[in-house]
């Protein structure tokens, strides 16, 4: 049948040094929802290095979700669930309670308004001190972070007009208008952040 895991180069690039903040900031027993799980590579990373902690993977695109299963197999993971579909602009969320979200590159590639509902989603499902952890190119201040990022941003911008890297700061007050309070921004390689959110 052949090797059914999906491959992002990136996440190969990036898994290692987004699990270092990971360790940080989640607890280390609990639920932890992954939105927008693309391959499955994050999340087989993430549960083998933090055992403690049960992880969902979820993905809008379903036909994706035979990856996510791939790499579960192959890593052997027994506290990862099996991927389910979830769409961020739809609520309630088929989910119960959370003690931690992530959702890596993501807001760039999906309309402002998923961002919102990013959040809103998020602090329905986390339990109070919850951590909502986002990971993907931001602006600062209304500026790019370096020439690659403008150019990356105005490459989305093309393609859809309602994509394009976000300003930190204004997700930042999304997620406070929804009870987070701001944990910190860590950059990261490639001109990317690690940002962090804690519910109120």
């Amino acid at each position: 049948m052949g090797d059914r895991r999906g491959h992002a180069p990136a996440a190969d690039r990036n898994k290692g040094p987004i699990l270092e903040i990971l360790k940080r900031w989640l607890p280390a027993e609990g639920m932890v929802v992954e939105i927008a799980s693309g391959t499955g590579q994050h999340v087989a990373h993430f549960a083998k290095a933090l055992p403690g902690l049960t992880w969902q993977p979820t993905e809008l695109d379903v036909d994706r979700h035979d990856s996510v299963v791939a790499w579960i197999e192959f890593e052997d993971l027994t506290n990862v669930h099996p991927p389910i579909m979830l769409d961020v602009g739809k609520h309630p969320w088929p989910l119960d309670r959370a003690d931690a979200v992530i959702c890596s590159n993501m807001i760039h590639i999906s309309p402002w308004q998923a961002t919102v509902d990013l959040t809103k989603g998020s602090a329905q499902l986390l339990r109070n001190c919850g951590i909502l952890f986002l990971y993907g190119p931001y602006r600062r201040y209304g500026a790019h972070t370096a020439p690659s990022n403008e150019a990356f941003d105005a490459d989305l911008r093309s393609r859809n007009p309602e994509w394009g890297l976000r300003d930190l700061e204004a997700v930042a007050d999304v997620a406070a208008a929804h009870g987070f309070e701001f944990g910190e921004a860590v950059p990261m390689p490639a001109n990317n952040f690690s940002v962090v959110f804690r519910k109120r």
